[in-house]
């Protein structure tokens, strides 16, 4: 079945970029008609869509995150990658990403990885 793994660093100052990979196996990044999301939870809140890689390669992003948001893949390292700017330390979160299928929600999700914000 699909696994997902994220990885990055743990801990990023103010004002830089959070650059989170996401790596699928057991599945392709291209397969019809999946898209690839990610999510996050700061702490006491709910979970926050923050966008999604489609198979195509289209991306699609949460209008409060647009501006900073960015999601690529490299198709023949079957991963895909969170590019976050001018985080403050609100965006300290668990992120996750997850599969979606084109109306439904993930059905398969990463463990998820702890990112703080923090000089």
């Amino acid at each position: 079945h699909v696994q997902l793994q994220e990885s990055g660093p743990g801990l990023v100052k103010p004002s830089q970029t959070l650059s989170l990979t996401c790596t699928v196996s057991g599945g392709s990044i291209t397969t019809n008609f999946y898209f690839w999301t990610w999510i996050c939870q700061s702490p006491g809140k709910g979970l926050e869509w923050i966008g999604n890689i489609g198979y195509t390669g289209d991306t699609n992003y949460s209008p409060s995150l647009k501006s900073r948001a960015s999601i690529s893949r490299d198709t023949s390292k079957n991963r895909f990658t969170l590019n976050l700017t001018s985080v403050t330390p609100e965006d300290t979160a668990v992120y996750y990403c997850a599969r979606s299928g084109g109306s439904t929600g993930p059905d398969y999700w990463g463990q998820g990885t702890q990112a703080t914000v923090s000089s």
